[in-house]
Order: structure tokens, then C-alpha cells, then sequence
């Protein structure tokens, strides 16, 4: 059969191949059949027109109910297997593993038992990805100002058939309630246990303000290369489930003291550091000061033993990082900051139960932190991981920071 084809002479077919690829993009789901078609091409219709492979090819559209999701299957051009076959897919699939907190067996229940397959797209494209995650690391630790946090992770333990408890750490440079125009980024890491040596080894190249809470393993960070700056909302909550509980009207004035902190900085976020400071300094110091006389006061009539005793010691026994903020602009008054980048880990344990290995919690660290610093430059995770995973094999490594989330804002948003 004749076909023509963006040229003035018409082209023999000789052989067709079909081959089919997954793309996954907003729902629904589009599972693509493509069919391949050979021709003999003259001298004059290689230099007039582009090969059919790209331009040309069959369409038909047949609408099909899988597992209640709406599919398509298209007769298509031929495309880059990467491209369609594992791109459209994986960005799909890494979206909904991570982001979307879907484990594997539910994609892989959708299109056939393909676990593996998946696993390995996975952990190919987590390697792919490694030199921007790394560039993400290098430019988070370079701030002035971190944000720490870490949360449990249920990991597979090789051979027992029973899970160990691994963690996700992270670490957000966000500056943007100071002032600041830098991008805000956030860098997860993974480790098989909670020793206070893997945030030392996280943060080795780091100089500058730590906010964090009170885990015990920060603290053999703090010296003259890393200052402290605690969290004055986990000292509101201690006092906030004691009122819950109680109904304490000590506990109650303590959150009132407390508020009236949060009140003046939500007056002056987005200004700049200094005015943050005078601001601060003139307001919030004598607040400070007196709700430090007044917690020495209720000390003093409370049983040693007693939960308010205890939250009130809290405090006591970080004050001077606690007050870190008031002398410093580019501080935060608490690390709500971290705790947000963590709410997608936190709601997706719910559903993949555990990782299948340390490795995997390696790559879950890389992937969250594209799709966490996608989300905090306002660029759709679905979109960035799409264009990244189709551009970044090709992509020069000196030039790996033009697909940076806040470099591809402008041109996803389009």
C-alpha cells in the first residue's frame, strides 16, 4: 500500500513492527501501542522529508475500562523507548511512590505483575538523577541557615522477613519569610539507624545556624562552625497537651505568653533580616525576658516530678538557643519549616508500610528531595520530574544546574 508522506513522491511500505510503551500522565492513564512501519525511501525523499519514524505512522483511538481506570490505546509514532516507555511512566510512577505515597504493587497491580520491572526503572532512574540531587545537596548545605529534622522509616531487613527501623533526615535552606530571593531547596538523606554520626557526617561541610529540636545527636554539632537555634513550637506543645489534658491554667498562660511571640512575627515576616532583628530585639526581648522570671516562678511551687515541672525544665534547659532568633533576623522562631518537608514521608508510611532495602531508602531520600524542592519553588512535581527524566541523559553535567526546579519554573509553567 501506497502512503504519502510531507513530500511530493509516495513511499512503499515493506514491513511494519508494534511495540508497546506506558505513559502515565495526569489521570487517566494512557497505555500507548505504537506501531512501527518500514518504507523504501529514494534519494529525493530522504532530502525532502524527515523520517516516517518520526513524522509519520497509522492513528486510531480505542477507549478501553482498566480496572476502572480510563485507558487509551493509540496506534502512534514511533517515540524514544526512554522517553515513553520509561519516562512517561516513571515520572508517573515515582510521583505516585513518593509524592503521591503509592507503593510499587499498586501501579504494578494496574498494568500486570511487573514489580520488578518497576524496582529497577526506579533505582535507574534514582541514578540518573544523582548529579542534580547531589547539586541540590551542595547548594542547601551552602546556606547560612538550616532547617533539620528527621522520621522513622520501616526498612525490609535482609533475610528475616521483618522490618528494622531506618531513618529519613532533612535539612531545608529556606530563607524566603527573611527576605531573602534565593530558592528554597530541601535535601533528604537516608540511614539505617538514628546515631547522632550520620548528621555529623551530613553536615560536615555546613557553617552557619542549625534550627532544630532537642534530639541528643545534634547536639555534638554545636561549637564554633555550627551555632544552635532551637524551636519555640515544641515548647508550645509540650504546654498544649498538659492544657489538653489538664486543662492547667498554668500550661494555658504559657501558651498565651508564647502566642503573643507568634504574633509579632507574623507582623514582620518578609522583611528583611535587620529589620527582623530591631524589630525582635525592641518587642519580643522584654516578652522573653518575662516569661522566663515568670516560668522560674511557677517552678518553684511545682512538684519536681510533675509533667508541667518537666515542661517548663524543657524550656529552662534551652533558653539561650531559644532566644537565638531574637538576635539573629534570618532565624525562624521554631523548625516548622522541617516538620512540613516531612508530611508527605509521615502520610506515606501509611501506605508502602516499608522500604525493601537501604538501598531503596537511598533513592526514596534523592526522589523526596526533587519533588520536596519542586513543591517549595511552586513547580508541579509531575511536570518537573516529566521534563527532568526526558532531558537530563543528554543534559552536560557542567550545566546540571539549568534543571534545577527554580530554573525550570518559567519554562513548565508556560
Amino acid at each position: 500500500m501506497a502512503s504519502p508522506f510531507f513530500c511530493e513522491r509516495l513511499l512503499e511500505q515493506i514491513g511494519a513492527q508494534l511495540s508497546f510503551g506506558i505513559h502515565l500522565l495526569q489521570p487517566p492513564v494512557f497505555l500507548f501501542q505504537r506501531l512501527h512501519l518500514g518504507h523504501h525511501r529514494g534519494v529525493h525523499a530522504a532530502e525532502l522529508a524527515p523520517p516516517l519514524v518520526e513524522r509519520g505512522g497509522a492513528d486510531a483511538v480505542l477507549t478501553a475500562e482498566i480496572r476502572n481506570r480510563t485507558a487509551s490505546l493509540s496506534l502512534l509514532q514511533h517515540a524514544n523507548d526512554l522517553a515513553v516507555g520509561k519516562t512517561g511512566f516513571l515520572h508517573g510512577n515515582l510521583l505516585e511512590k513518593d509524592y503521591e505515597k503509592i507503593p510499587l504493587p499498586t501501579p504494578a497491580d494496574l498494568w500486570g505483575d511487573y514489580r520488578s520491572t518497576l524496582a529497577d526503572w526506579v533505582g535507574q532512574s534514582a541514578a540518573l538523577l544523582k548529579p542534580l540531587v547531589e547539586r541540590i545537596g551542595d547548594y542547601v548545605l551552602s546556606g547560612e541557615k538550616l532547617h533539620a529534622d528527621d522520621t522513622p522509616v520501616p526498612v525490609l531487613a535482609p533475610g528475616l522477613g521483618e522490618t528494622q527501623t531506618g531513618r529519613l533526615w532533612t535539612y531545608v535552606r529556606d530563607d524566603t519569610a527573611a527576605g531573602y530571593q534565593e530558592p528554597a531547596a530541601v535535601f533528604f538523606r537516608y540511614s539505617p539507624d538514628r546515631k547522632g554520626l550520620h548528621p555529623q557526617t551530613h553536615l560536615q561541610s555546613f557553617q552557619g545556624i542549625l534550627q532544630a529540636d532537642g534530639y541528643a545527636g545534634f547536639h555534638h554539632l554545636y561549637g564554633e562552625q555550627i551555632r544552635e537555634a532551637a524551636c519555640w513550637a515544641h515548647v508550645r506543645r509540650k504546654f498544649y497537651d498538659l492544657h489538653q489534658a489538664t486543662k492547667s491554667p498554668i500550661a494555658l498562660e504559657a501558651m498565651q505568653r508564647i502566642a503573643a511571640l507568634y504574633a509579632i512575627e507574623a507582623e514582620i515576616r518578609g522583611q528583611t533580616p535587620e529589620i527582623r532583628q530591631i524589630q525582635r530585639q525592641a518587642r519580643a526581648g522584654p516578652l522573653i525576658e518575662d516569661l522566663k522570671q515568670w516560668l522560674d516562678q511557677q517552678l518553684k511551687t511545682l512538684s519536681t516530678k510533675s509533667e508541667l515541672a518537666l515542661a517548663i525544665r524543657y524550656a529552662r534547659s534551652r533558653w539561650p538557643a531559644l532566644c537565638r532568633y531574637v538576635d539573629h533576623g534570618i532565624v525562624e522562631i521554631d523548625n516548622n519549616v522541617a516538620e512540613r518537608s516531612l508530611r508527605m514521608i509521615a502520610l506515606g508510611r501509611k501506605n508502602y508500610l516499608f522500604a525493601g532495602s537501604h538501598s531503596g531508602g537511598e533513592r526514596a531520600a534523592a526522589i523526596y528531595s526533587l519533588i520536596g524542592t519542586a513543591k517549595l519553588n511552586g513547580v508541579e512535581p509531575l511536570a518537573y520530574l516529566r521534563h527532568v527524566l526526558t532531558h537530563i541523559a543528554d543534559h552536560r553535567i557542567n550545566r546540571i544546574d539549568e534543571l534545577l526546579p527554580w530554573n525550570l519554573a518559567p519554562i513548565i509553567s508556560e
